[in-house]
């Protein structure tokens, strides 16, 4: 099969009138496509063959091809005349109109006379093999309607189907002799009609002409090569139109008053030329779409239209420096509160970004009235303003910006704008804020204002390091206020929840949870707490033994946990957590003794917490007195049994807890008068252990020991509640109606101090059992005491003996005593330690090594008292030769 594609030019070039081909005709053309022809015999392959063939207007032609071959002529329609014979291919336009012409092929068949000639054999051969052929001719030619021309086509398309047998066929395709003219004064014509077009659309008045038809004039003209000149023609007077606008703006009145009617006058010269340009453009599009893209030194039709508006209008000094003058106006107006017409702002804006003279003429100028600005308006406002108010002003500046850049600046601006705002309204007053108002803003728990703050000072390169540095000092001085004040022990650890709750919540919601801060407020917590030794951690203690406590009917046990839970987060910045084990040691005990404690879970929770916190070590000895609280209770089971067995006489009811004395706090012993009955249950008691243990020894501690007595008053009976030093006082009352001070002391044996505390809380307390006379709050000696027969009581059990888990200064000063002799055994045993190991050591790596290994501060001087000790012990020496040098002994 063979095929030839033809396609026409885009577009076609001047006018001339078209003829349809006739069977004489040689085929011509000028636009060049590819052809290629293969043919194939049985005898013989013939290589491929490459052919130009081009489709276009073609003229009758004076020669004829001879009779041998077969001949094709093509005829084309168009409105144009054809380019040279150069190979010069164009696209093709969606918009052009499309005509089909067909191709007149006349078939010229070859007769012979001899059909045994060798020619013969071979026509015949040539004919079997291109009986299921076909030769496919297609021609697309494209039309246009140009200066009024009318196009002509005629298409006639001749198949093989008819050819004869034995026909030998050959295909010949011939060019244009001549290439075809532009009529005369064609050149000068076209471009008075486009120059009549651009006249009238820079006066705003009709045109004449067609678009189309102009269109099409310029593609004529550029198809013949007279882009240059028309191009230097429409820049010229482009040119000439621009350089007349500057004069209504060099005459205009410069005056402050007619600035904005200024700016709309340049706002409308600007939109004016835009519109022109446009239009002009799309007359001239073939000219800016071929001569110019091929010229890359030479600017695009907008372009040119650009850098003529910006050289001869914007750049002119008067009418820029008027034009930028009276845009910073408007933006100052607006900032000062006025109401301003921000689409001229835009229009100006977007106009001189167009003309790429944004940054060099505005932005540097608007940042430098920025900058002045609002570093005057930060000085002034940091004087008359609070900082809230300040605050909410500079936030409310700082999104006035950002609107505006949204609105009519250009994005180029933002960076530079908020930098501008952000270091004139907080960069340069970070420490005068902060000094002004930062203390009056936590103190008062201002939430918002303080995320709006922080906010603010995100923004600035520091601004969160200052804030930090003001935080840890408002912390430290908030904290040590509660510590050190003697004046508030009794609220401090309730103050110090409270302020850690208040502090953690502004670190949540204002400071966004900030790492730094939240280390910052834990190292501020752990230096104000300790800057009064011993003293919180004993407090902290004595908290959670209220809280702990039976008839603490203030929290839930869910509240209890989450209050034991903040206690430990205090717990954990105190240095002397051994003065918090004694102390606590010492109310767990009372509590567990006196069966004052609230609940055994809570208490339990709490040992656990310590445990993590501090270690096993720290806790083991209060885990053993709840052990020995669980041991008790089986043995008093096992006792009752053996009482039953042993049918004592008698109705009181002893139960004993077994302590050991490694485990809880030391008592001192104190021995009194008991009566006969509680003797003789003693002594049952002793045979009844000793029996099953045999080898230990136990030691009676009365202090904590409670009763439960029976009474009658004249308003009925009544059962109390009280210690063993009360009963023994109450007791006496049996055998006589008045005692005085000394009688009850011989009789009972109770210490002068705790006796006189015993019958201060029976006779002066809330339940006075007991009158004293003479009546007064105080026991003094000479007092007597008689029973109070007209005791009166809602309860019918009374607990008298609360003033059991009241401490006493004696009980407090041993305590801590104690505290400090045990942490000299610590001190002790840590520098035995480190010099068993190093051997030798100078005095300033063992104080080194010893502050590392303790968990309590400790005085220089009284470490090395600590040394001086260990040296007269003979646990360690000093050197000879160097005496700031000790040596271990072994």
């Amino acid at each position: 099969c063979k095929s030839v594609c033809f396609s026409s030019p885009n577009p076609p070039a001047a006018a001339q009138e078209v003829r349809p081909a006739t069977d004489g005709n040689t085929s011509s053309s000028s636009s060049c496509k590819k052809r290629k022809l293969n043919n194939s015999s049985n005898s013989n392959s013939e290589k491929e063959e490459f052919d130009s063939i081009s489709s276009c207007t073609s003229s009758p032609s004076k020669n004829t091809s001879s009779s041998s071959s077969t001949v094709i002529t093509t005829s084309c329609s168009s409105s144009g005349v054809a380019s040279s014979n150069h190979h010069l291919q164009k696209k093709l336009r969606f918009e052009d109109s499309v005509d089909f012409i067909g191709l007149d092929v006349k078939m010229a068949e070859e007769s012979s006379s001899s059909s045994s000639s060798p020619a013969a054999s071979s026509q015949q051969q040539h004919q079997q093999q291109l009986k299921n052929k076909s030769l496919l001719i297609s021609s697309v030619a494209v039309g246009h309607h140009a200066n009024g021309l009318t196009k002509a086509a005629s298409s006639t398309v001749s198949s093989f189907a008819n050819s004869k047998p034995g026909s030998a066929k050959k295909l010949v395709i011939k060019n244009f002799k001549d290439k075809p003219k532009l009529p005369e004064n064609y050149t000068d014509e076209t471009w008075q009609k486009l120059k009549e077009a651009v006249e009238a659309i820079q006066n705003s008045t009709s045109i004449k002409y067609n678009l189309e038809e102009l269109y099409q004039a310029v593609e004529n003209l550029c198809s013949y090569k007279i882009s240059a000149n028309l191009y230097k023609q429409l820049r010229q007077i482009c040119e000439d139109h621009i350089k007349a606008q500057i004069h209504q703006f060099r005459e205009y009145p410069f005056l402050a008053v007619n600035n904005v009617l200024f700016l709309k006058k340049i706002d409308k010269c600007w939109q004016d030329h835009c519109r022109q340009m446009i239009m002009i453009r799309s007359i001239f599009l073939f000219l800016d779409r071929t001569y110019v893209l091929q010229n890359s030194m030479l600017p695009s039709i907008w372009d040119m239209g650009l850098e003529l508006f910006r050289t001869h209008i914007i750049s002119d000094q008067k009418v820029q420096n008027k034009t930028i003058d009276g845009i910073l106006l408007l933006i100052e107006r607006e900032r000062n509160g006025e109401a301003i017409d921000r689409s001229l702002l835009r229009s100006l804006l977007s106009m001189l970004s167009d003309l790429q003279i944004y940054q060099d003429s505005f932005e540097h100028r608007f940042l430098e009235e920025t900058n002045r600005l609002y570093a005057a308006e930060g000085q002034r406002l940091m004087q008359e303003r609070e900082v809230p108010e300040y605050l909410h002003h500079v936030n409310k500046r700082l999104e006035e910006e950002a609107d505006r850049i949204i609105t009519y600046l250009d994005q180029s601006t933002q960076k530079p704008l908020i930098a501008t705002v952000e270091k004139q309204l907080l960069g340069e007053h970070l420490t005068a804020i902060l000094q002004k108002g930062l203390n009056h803003l936590l103190d008062e728990n201002r939430i918002q204002d303080l995320s709006l703050l922080y906010q603010l000072f995100s923004r600035v390169r520091g601004g969160v390091q200052v804030l930090l540095q003001h935080w840890i000092e408002y912390i430290k001085a908030f904290g040590s206020t509660i510590v050190i004040n003697p004046e508030k022990d009794k609220t401090m650890v309730q103050e110090l929840l409270d302020f850690k709750d208040k502090v953690d919540h502004i670190i949540d919601v204002c400071f966004l949870k900030n790492e730094k801060f939240v280390n910052a407020m834990k190292e501020a917590f752990e230096t104000f707490i300790n800057k009064r030794p011993n003293k919180p951690a004993e407090l902290i203690a004595k908290y959670v033994d209220s809280k702990l406590r039976a008839g603490n009917k203030e929290a839930t046990d869910e509240e209890l946990e989450k209050m034991l839970d903040k206690i430990m987060i205090i717990f954990r910045f105190i240095y002397g957590k051994d003065v918090f084990e004694a102390f606590y040691k010492k109310d767990l005990a009372k509590r567990l003794l006196v069966g004052k404690s609230a609940s055994v879970d809570a208490e339990k929770s709490m040992l656990s917490k310590l445990k993590h916190e501090c270690g096993a070590a720290f806790t083991s000895k209060l885990e053993g007195m709840f052990k020995d609280m669980e041991l008790s209770k089986d043995i008093m089971i096992q006792f009752k049994q053996y009482m039953q067995n042993q049918n004592v006489p008698g109705n009181i009811e002893l139960t004993v807890n077994i302590l050991t004395m490694g485990y809880w706090p030391t008592y001192v012993p104190m021995e009194v008068h008991l009566p006969p009955e509680m003797v003789k249950l003693q002594e049952i008691f002793k045979t009844f252990y000793l029996g099953k243990h045999s080898g230990r020894k136990l030691q009676w501690q009365s202090t904590l020991g409670h009763c439960v007595l029976k009474a009658e008053f004249k308003e009925g009976k009544k059962e109390l509640q009280v210690s063993l030093f009360q009963t023994l006082v109450l007791l006496m009352f049996n055998e006589g109606e008045e005692f005085s001070l000394e009688e009850i002391k011989q009789a009972t044996g109770i210490e002068d101090g705790e006796l006189r505390r015993t019958l201060q809380s029976l006779a002066c307390g809330k339940a006075r059992v007991l009158t004293k006379s003479p009546k007064g709050k105080d026991v003094e000696d000479g007092d007597k005491f008689t029973c109070n027969d007209d005791f009166r009581h809602k309860l019918f059990r009374i607990k008298i003996n609360q003033i059991q888990m009241k401490e006493t200064v004696e009980e407090q000063a041993s305590t801590t005593e104690r505290v400090f002799q045990d942490r000299q055994y610590q001190i002790d045993a840590a520098i035995v330690r480190i010099m068993k190991m190093r051997k030798t050591l100078s005095h300033n790596l063992l104080v080194s090594e010893v502050y590392n290994q303790l968990k309590f501060p400790v005085k220089p001087a009284d470490l090395k008292k600590r040394i001086e000790s260990l040296i007269d012990r003979d646990y360690m020496e000093r050197d000879k030769e160097n005496p700031n040098q000790y040596n271990y002994i072994a």
